[in-house]
C-alpha cells in the first residue's frame, strides 16, 4: 500500500467528522470581544498554515539526520525540501480533525463544584 492510499483512509475520516461538525454548527458563531458574530474557520486556516510551515521545517531536519526514511517505491517522489509531500497529510489532518472534534462535543459546564 501506498503512502498516499494510506492517507486517503484517514484523510476520508477526518473529512467526514469536519463535514460533520460543519453542518452541525451551521449558523454558530463565536463572538468577538465586540459582540459580533465570526466563524471559526478561519482560525482553522490560520492554524493548519502555521502547521505546514512547522511541519516542513522539521520533517526536513528529521529525514536530514536519518531519524525517519521512506520507501521509495511507496512515495509519489514528489518532495518540499527533502520531506515526501505525503508526509504533509498528518498535520493537515491533525489540523482539520482537532477543531472538528471540539466543535462536535459537548460544551462542559462552568459551574465546577
Amino acid at each position: 500500500m501506498s503512502y498516499w492510499a494510506l492517507n486517503a483512509i484517514f484523510l476520508a475520516v477526518v473529512a467526514v467528522v469536519a463535514v460533520i461538525a460543519l453542518l452541525r454548527t451551521r449558523g454558530r458563531s463565536r463572538l468577538s470581544a465586540t459582540g459580533r458574530a465570526r466563524p471559526w474557520w478561519p482560525a482553522v486556516l490560520i492554524g493548519l498554515g502555521i502547521l505546514l510551515v512547522f511541519t516542513a521545517v522539521f520533517d526536513n531536519v528529521m529525514i536530514g539526520v536519518g531519524l525517519v526514511g521512506y520507501d521509495d517505491a511507496l512515495i509519489s517522489g514528489a518532495f518540499i525540501g527533502i520531506a515526501p509531500l505525503e508526509d504533509f497529510a498528518y498535520a493537515i489532518a491533525a489540523a482539520i480533525l482537532l477543531p472538528s472534534l471540539w466543535m462536535l462535543l459537548p460544551a462542559r459546564s462552568k459551574d465546577v463544584t
